[in-house]
């Protein structure tokens, strides 16, 4: 392949990221900003990072991605989605390792919605015998 990038999507929740891996050191920017300024919490630095570090790719791309909609953790899950499918456009030999840790597996968790004559999706009304 002589494509100077690799692209992957990835989604969590109500998040949507676009991933791109360049050739590079190992740098990751989300949103035109770096990792240590957008995700303040190590772990989601972390999990960034695992898909790169499992298949031992972590110093030979740099990462830029896009990433909209939901909150920090579900952009996280996103994005590291996104590697991954990212990394298989670069090396299809890497599935059985990405799948084998999970990575390549959308997580379809999401909040259920509010249902009519309750308060919630599954709280309800006090119950009043008389």
């Amino acid at each position: 392949m002589a494509t100077d990038f690799y692209y992957g999507t990835g989604k969590r929740k109500t998040s949507t990221a676009r991933v791109f891996l360049y050739p590079g050191n190992g740098q990751i920017k989300v949103n035109e900003r770096d990792t240590a300024h957008y995700f303040f919490r190590d772990s989601l630095r972390v999990i960034l990072q695992q898909p790169l570090a499992l298949t031992e790719n972590a110093d030979k791309f740099d990462v830029v991605a896009n990433v909209h909609g939901g909150g920090l953790s579900g952009q996280a899950g996103a994005i590291q989605l996104g590697i991954s499918r990212a990394l298989l456009s670069f090396n299809p030999e890497l599935r059985s390792r990405l799948k084998r840790a999970g990575f390549l597996r959308r997580d379809p968790r999401a909040k259920e919605r509010k249902k009519y004559g309750q308060p919630g999706a599954r709280k309800r009304f006090q119950f009043s015998k008389r």
